[in-house]
C-alpha cells in the first residue's frame, strides 16, 4: 500500500532557534518538530541529568508504601510482589526486590501465568499466597482494577500496597497505599511500571537511610538498576520527554557495563556486548526474548534472571529465553499468516469495515499482541485477535492513530469478561459466544472514529535534505537526540529527486531487503532498505526517485561513513 508523505515542517524561524540553541538549522528543525520553542531552553533534552529526575515524594502515595515496607522489613514478615508478566511489570518487581533484598527483608516474587491466571492480581493465587505466609503484597504494573482481590486481602487480615500506572476506571481499590502517576499532580503522568517501582525503591532507602539524601550503599543499588528501569520505560512504549528520556538515556548508557548477572548473560546471548546500545536493541533483540517466557510459557525464569540468579543459572536462562523466542516467532508468524489469510478471503479490510477481529482456536494467546500488530501494520487499521479455549477467549488489540483501545473496549464492556490496557494496545476475556457480538460493536466503534483519510498509511517526514547536507558531524549531532521513541521519533527525511549511482540490487537470505546507491550534485550516498526488495524493479525501470530515508552511521574497520537506511520511495508520475 503506498504510503502518504506528511511533512512535519514546522513555521517557527529555525534560524533563530539554531543561534539561540547554538545547534545546525537542520537540527534545530528536528527540535522544532518536537514541541520545542526558541525561546525555551534546550540543555535539559540535550544532556538529560539524573538531577532532575522529579523526588519520589512528588508521587502520589509513595511515602506512606514506603513507610508501610520499612515496617514490614523491620518486623521480617513476609513481602510477595505480585508484578506483571511483560517486561514492565518484570523490571519493576526486579527493581523493588534488589532494594528489599539489601535491606534485609522477607521479600518473595509472584508472577502469574498468562494464559491460566490471566493479567492482574488473580485471586486463587493471592489466597495462596497469604495461606503461606505472605502479611504484605505489592503489586508491580497491576492492580488498579482489582477491587474484589483487594477487599479479599483486606478481610483476610494481610495488606496490599497497589503500585500501577494503568488507566484508572473508576475507584480505586481499597489498599493501604495506592502509587499511581495519574493521582494527584505529578508532573509525570507516562512513568511506567518500572518507573514508578524505581521511585518507591527510592523513598524505601531514603526512609531506611533517614534522610532524603540515601546513603552511598543505596545510592550505588539505584544506579545499577538504571538500566532495569530503562529496559521497562522503553519496553512500555511510553513517551521518552522529561523523566522517562532521563531513565531511557541513562539506563542505556549503564546497561552494557551493569554488574547484575542476568543483564550480562543476555548482553552475551544477543550479542550485544558492545556499547551505544539504542532503544531498537530493547525493542527488537531484549524486550522480546524476556517477553518470550510469559508468551509461550510462565514468566518467573525471566524474573529469576534479573534477581537472584548467579552468572551460571543466568547464562542457562538467558539460552531458554532465547529458545522460546524462537518458538514464539515462528508461532507469531504462522497466527499473522492465518488471519491476513481470512482477511483477503472474506474481505475484512474494506472501507465499511474499519477495524478487524478473527478469533481461533488455533492461536497462542501469548503471541496475538505481536500478530495483531503485523495486522495493523498491513492493513492500517484497529485489531483485536482472539485466542478460543473451552468456551473462552483470550484477546489482544493493537491500534491506529485517532482510535483509543482503551476507549473503546469500554464502550464494547457488555461483551467482555475483563479488559484493560492503554491507547495503542489492549487485552481482554471474552466468552466464545460473545465474539460476533463483540465483533459487531468493535467495528462499529472504529467505523465512528475513524475516517478513510485516518486509514492511509503515512509517512511522517522531517524536512527535506540534500545528500550534501548530511555530513559526518551533521549525524553524529542527530543522533545525539536519542533515545527515540515515543514522543521523540527517530528523525526521516526526504532527498528531492536522485539518481541511481550503480545498479541496485536485492539482498538477504529471502532477497527482502533493497540494496542502492544514489548520487545527487556530484555527491553519492549508499542506502539499505529493509524489506524493500519489492521495490527492485521499479527502481531498476525509472532509475530516478525520492527517497524517504533515516540517516546512519556505517561504523566499519573504524571507517565511519553516513548511509541512508530506506523507508520509502517515490517514482516519477506515482
Amino acid at each position: 500500500m503506498t504510503k502518504q508523505w506528511l511533512w512535519m515542517a514546522a513555521t517557527a524561524d529555525v534560524e533563530a532557534a539554531a543561534k539561540a540553541w547554538r545547534v545546525p538549522p537542520l537540527v534545530a528543525q528536528l527540535l522544532v518538530n518536537r514541541g520545542h520553542a526558541a525561546d525555551q531552553p534546550i540543555d535539559d533534552f540535550l544532556v538529560p541529568q539524573l538531577k532532575d529526575l522529579h523526588p519520589p515524594a512528588l508521587l502520589p502515595g509513595v511515602q506512606g508504601a514506603a513507610a508501610i515496607l520499612v515496617d514490614f522489613v523491620r518486623r521480617k514478615e513476609r513481602i510477595t510482589l505480585y508484578g506483571d508478566y511483560d517486561v514492565d511489570g518484570i523490571m519493576g518487581i526486579a527493581v523493588l526486590w534488589h532494594v528489599l533484598r539489601a535491606t534485609g527483608a522477607d521479600v518473595q516474587f509472584y508472577v502469574p501465568h498468562r494464559i491460566e491466571e490471566g493479567y492482574g492480581l488473580n485471586a486463587e493465587s493471592v489466597r495462596r499466597l497469604i495461606d503461606e505466609g505472605t502479611r504484605l503484597i505489592v503489586s508491580v504494573d497491576c492492580g488498579i482494577g482489582s477491587h474484589d482481590v483487594a477487599q479479599q486481602v483486606r478481610d483476610a487480615g494481610a495488606t496490599l500496597i497497589v503500585t500501577d500506572h494503568h488507566t484508572i476506571k473508576d475507584s480505586l481499590p481499597s489498599a493501604a497505599a495506592v502509587v499511581h502517576p495519574g493521582l494527584g499532580d505529578y508532573p509525570n503522568r507516562g512513568l511506567c511500571g518500572a518507573g514508578v517501582a524505581f521511585k518507591l525503591a527510592w523513598s524505601v532507602a531514603q526512609q531506611i537511610s533517614g534522610t532524603d539524601r540515601v546513603s552511598s550503599e543505596f545510592r550505588e543499588l539505584l544506579m545499577e538498576l538504571l538500566p532495569l528501569t530503562a529496559l521497562g520505560t522503553i519496553a512500555d512504549v511510553v513517551s521518552l520527554h522529561g523523566e522517562n528520556r532521563i531513565f531511557a538515556r541513562h539506563g542505556l548508557d549503564r546497561l552494557p557495563k551493569s554488574k547484575i548477572p542476568g543483564i550480562r548473560a543476555l548482553l552475551e546471548t544477543t550479542g550485544l556486548t558492545r556499547g551505544n546500545l539504542s532503544t531498537e536493541d530493547v525493542g527488537f533483540k531484549l524486550a522480546p526474548r524476556i517477553n518470550a517466557a510469559g508468551r509461550m510459557g510462565h514468566a518467573r525464569l525471566a524474573v529469576e534472571l534479573f534477581t537472584r540468579a548467579d552468572l551460571v543459572h543466568a547464562h542457562e536462562i538467558a539460552l531458554y529465553l532465547d529458545d522460546h523466542n524462537r518458538a514464539r516467532q515462528v508461532a507469531e508468524r504462522k497466527a499473522a499468516a492465518e488471519a491476513c489469510e481470512v482477511v483477503e478471503k472474506t474481505r475484512l479490510a474494506g472501507d465499511a469495515r474499519r477495524a478487524i477481529v478473527l478469533a481461533s482456536s488455533e492461536w497462542h494467546a501469548g503471541i496475538l499482541g505481536i500478530a495483531a500488530a503485523r495486522l495493523v501494520e498491513k492493513y492500517h487499521r484497529p485489531t483485536a485477535m482472539i485466542a478460543l479455549s473451552n468456551g473462552e477467549g483470550q484477546g489482544s488489540a493493537r491500534s491506529v492513530r485517532h482510535f483509543d483501545l482503551s476507549k473503546a473496549l469500554a464502550e464494547c464492556g457488555e461483551h467482555l469478561l475483563q479488559f484493560g490496557g492503554h491507547a495503542m494496545a489492549a487485552g481482554f476475556r471474552i466468552a466464545a459466544d460473545r465474539v460476533a457480538a463483540f465483533t459487531d460493536a468493535f467495528v462499529a466503534a472504529a467505523n465512528r472514529a475513524l475516517t478513510g483519510d485516518d486509514l492511509l498509511p503515512k509517512l511522517r517526514l522531517d524536512a527535506a535534505a540534500t545528500i550534501g547536507e548530511l555530513t559526518l558531524p551533521i549525524v553524529e549531532t542527530i543522533h545525539q537526540l536519542g533515545p527515540f521513541g515515543l514522543g521523540n521519533p527517530r528523525p526521516k527525511f526526504a532527498t528531492g529527486w536522485v539518481e541511481l549511482a550503480d545498479e541496485p540490487r536485492s539482498v538477504g537470505r529471502n532477497s527482502e531487503h533493497l540494496q542502492a546507491q544514489f548520487s545527487e550534485n556530484g555527491r553519492r550516498m549508499k542506502g539499505i532498505g529493509f524489506g524493500l526488495g519489492g521495490l527492485l524493479q521499479d527502481l531498476k525501470q525509472h532509475r530516478r526517485c525520492r527517497v524517504a530515508f533515516e540517516p546512519i552511521i556505517n561504523d566499519y574497520q573504524g571507517r565511519r561513513t553516513v548511509e541512508m537506511q530506506i523507508v520509502d520511495l517515490q517514482f516519477p508520475d506515482s
